[in-house]
């Protein structure tokens, strides 16, 4: 039902409430009421002057100036007029007033009205209400939000940090505003545009820039719209999509999470979706059938490319694939400048250093670290966000939120202590090995303390010296416990370290062909889609010989890094005692703390430090974490593998005690 059906049902309902209120309870100076046989002997009595007959109702004035009112029988009274003028009683008489034409008719339809108004209402509600959306009558509608080109505001400069897809998706702009000028050479714009990329890079914020440029309307859907239990529905709905997309032309068609509906027909364990596969072969015609679909441009989001159908790849279709990645140095610095816009700023705040403490992040990452910083900067009740905030948010991303309310025993805390220092000291001793940024032994997640690694610049791959280093430095903290503790004060902590070392040297060994041992082959499948139907689902076999091999070299590369870090912790065991009481004081110190410690000086306080003598609660009995309440923080030493080798992420905090 529209606007203008609807304002004009309440109209009418206040009238006739008004009507009926006007009618019922409008006060007048109500004449004096009496019966009629009262009436009939004043006038006989000479003491009514005059009257005014008005169908049954005769009001009049009396001789002594008073009103009066009265009612006349339906029975017919002759006498009644010879009565009055014999009496000199003057006669009005009252023209009866008759409804006009257009009264009559509104009344008389007045109850047509409301039941058809009735009516539409529920079928409209069968059909899914003002939008068309969700009756059980639209199962076969499209579920696409239409955007006119006037409702979408993202522009290209809301977009930062993906130059290069900005670059690729430039034309398609031009050819939505001047189709002609690619037309004149023969040329045609892609009909698909894949964007593929990690989660939070901006897939979908540069399609809508897209039709926010091109000034066209803009349909938005996601991939698991389209299907539901009922096969043929999904179908159906593309179908209509495409109709109403061919009334908007040109315009852009925006399918988020593709992957819901495309993936490959007949692929994956179990067995082939019906539905779905009936969907995606609808879609397949749409764009590239016997109809052709002039000036509607499909732009798709995915970050599981590796599980599309072939069919839909191909020219004709998706003619191009736009990579949206995580952005580098100078994009993270743009798109740290785009939300802190929003921002009320101090004059402190650098983003080309939050920039490079932010390695590995995405732009939502980047954007979620702007409003932590905000929220920091309202509990504190300040009126404008400082480097202070934004360095806490990043902390508390990266290494997780403090737990200031977790009381640890003395005994628990100096254990955190070294076994964070003998992370530290190795990652500051190991050759390329990423500068230690910050080591805290405030529990933060799941975590008694933290070392976090910060590189120097974006790297996206590994040299075996570098993967040496990692593992010498994830051994540190068990090293530095054995030290101090002995062989038998050894805490459940490191399992989490051990584990990470031990994958890195079996990749080495087993992926990345870097051990001279067993040469350069790769003597494990990528296993990552194996519920996928990918190429990696049945493994390979090794024979027993091989696999021995396998283990013995991972063992003896563990073993090497494991005397290294030794050493390296036994040469520099002074240094180790200071770290470990530095930490103890302060409970968290910088680099320029380490800087300090690792050149046999004491370490300076940090800022704002006035009671160095102040100690923290002691609890009474120890309380440490169950190690299978473990977790794996953010490491770069965790690859994510591709075809040319392993891509770290760049940010590394290492663990202590009980899952640090």
């Amino acid at each position: 039902m529209n606007d203008m059906a609807k304002n004009l049902i309440l109209w009418l309902v206040i009238a006739a409430v008004l009507l009926t209120v006007f009618n019922n309870f409008s006060v007048d100076s109500a004449p004096q009421s009496m019966n009629y046989s009262q009436f009939v002997q004043q006038v006989q009595n000479q003491q009514v002057r005059s009257v005014t007959i008005d169908g049954y109702t005769i009001s009049g004035e009396r001789t002594d100036g008073s009103q009066f009112q009265t009612i006349r029988p339906a029975a017919d009274d002759p006498k009644l007029m010879d009565d009055l003028l014999s009496n000199n009683v003057t006669v009005v008489g009252k023209e009866p007033q008759e409804q006009s034409l257009w009264t009559r008719l509104l009344i008389a339809s007045f109850p047509i009205l409301i039941i058809l108004a009735i009516f539409l209402f529920f079928m409209r509600q069968m059909q899914g209400g003002a939008g068309g959306k969700g009756g059980p009558m639209s199962f076969g509608k499209s579920k696409a939000k239409l955007l006119s080109h006037d409702q979408v505001k993202t522009t290209f400069a809301d977009v930062a940090g993906c130059d290069e897809a900005k670059e690729e998706v430039e034309e398609l702009v031009d050819f939505l505003r001047d189709p002609s000028k690619f037309q004149r050479l023969g040329g045609t714009i892609p009909r698909g545009v894949l964007m593929v990329g990690p989660p939070g890079t901006g897939k979908t914020l540069l399609a809508r820039s897209i039709a926010g440029e091109a000034k066209v309307p803009f349909f938005s859907i996601s991939g698991s719209d389209f299907v539901e239990m009922f096969v043929g529905v999904g179908a159906s709905r593309v179908r209509d999509m495409f109709e109403q997309a061919k009334k908007q032309a040109p315009c852009i068609i925006f399918i988020d999470e593709i992957d819901a509906v495309g993936r490959s027909r007949g692929a994956g364990m179990g067995g082939g979706n019906d539905e779905r596969e009936q969907t995606l072969n609808q879609l397949l015609v749409e764009m590239d059938g016997f109809e052709a679909n002039e000036g509607i441009i499909v732009i798709a989001a995915t970050n599981r490319p590796d599980v599309l159908d072939p069919a839909l790849l191909r020219p004709g279709r998706f003619d191009r694939q736009v990579t949206v990645g995580l952005p580098d140095i100078r994009g993270r610095e743009h798109i740290l400048g785009v939300h802190l816009r929003k921002v009320p700023l101090a004059e402190d705040v650098k983003p080309q250093l939050i920039a490079r403490g932010t390695p590995g992040f995405s732009g939502a990452d980047l954007a979620n670290l702007v409003n932590e910083a905000a929220l920091f900067a309202a509990r504190r009740n300040k009126r404008l966000v400082s480097m202070e905030e934004l360095e806490l948010a990043k902390d508390k991303i990266m290494m997780g939120a403090e737990r200031k309310s977790m009381v640890m025993s003395e005994k628990e805390k100096r254990n955190t202590a070294y076994h964070e220092s003998g992370h530290a000291i190795i990652g500051l001793v190991m050759p390329e090995h990423d500068p230690v940024y910050k080591v805290t032994i405030i529990p933060r997640g799941r975590a008694l303390g933290v070392t976090m690694f910060l590189p120097e610049e974006d790297r996206y791959s590994l040299s075996r010296q570098q993967i040496i280093s990692q593992i010498c430095s994830l051994f540190g903290g068990r090293i530095a416990e054995e030290m101090t503790l002995g062989p038998n004060g050894v805490t459940t902590g490191a399992s989490n370290d051990i584990k990470r070392a031990t994958e890195l040297a079996h990749n080495m060994v087993a992926k990345w062909g870097l051990s001279d041992e067993m040469g350069p082959l790769m003597y494990d499948e990528d296993e990552s889609h194996q519920f996928l139907g990918g190429p990696g689902s049945g493994g390979k076999l090794k024979s027993g010989e091989t696999t021995t091999k396998l283990d013995k070299e991972v063992r003896r590369i563990v073993d090497e890094c494991y005397a290294q870090a030794r050493q390296i912790l036994e040469d520099n065991r002074d240094k180790l005692d200071t770290m470990a009481e530095a930490l103890m004081m302060y409970e968290t110190i910088d680099a320029d703390q380490l800087k300090d410690i690792m050149e046999g000086r004491k370490p300076r306080p940090p800022e704002g430090w006035n009671d160095p003598g102040s100690g923290t609660p002691v609890a009474e009995e120890p309380k440490a974490e169950s190690p299978s309440d473990v977790t794996e923080p953010v490491d770069d030493g965790d690859e994510e593998e591709d075809d040319d080798g392993p891509r770290r992420r760049p940010s590394d905090p290492l663990g202590g005690p009980a899952g640090h």
